[in-house]
């Protein structure tokens, strides 16, 4: 599963279980109404969790595009030529099909 994947499910999943929280909030049980402040509060970290997460992931990406971009202008020709060896791959295998 993808990183984006995943953030997309997290996020899609903390939208949820804060809309039950809602829900559950309007109907004022008060058994529940303990475990909600809680579980609300785990909610919160799991969001300052994933934003911390998203962030690390879009600087790792960013820093490997910096890094790439410094590979291919030291070394063009080497980039050109795996390149081609790529394209070369990949043009086999669908030709294969």
């Amino acid at each position: 599963m993808g990183g984006a994947t995943l953030t997309k499910d997290l996020r899609h999943m903390i939208d949820e279980t804060d809309q039950f929280l809602r829900s559950a909030a309007a109907g004022g049980d008060e058994a529940f109404d303990a475990v909600r402040g809680k579980f609300a509060e785990q909610v919160r970290q799991m969001q300052g969790q994933l934003d911390e997460l998203e962030q690390a992931g879009m600087v790792r990406a960013r820093h490997a595009a910096r890094v790439a971009d410094q590979t291919v202008h030291a070394h063009p020709y080497g980039a050109m030529g795996i390149a081609a060896a790529a394209g070369l791959l990949v043009g086999f295998l669908a030709a294969r099909r």
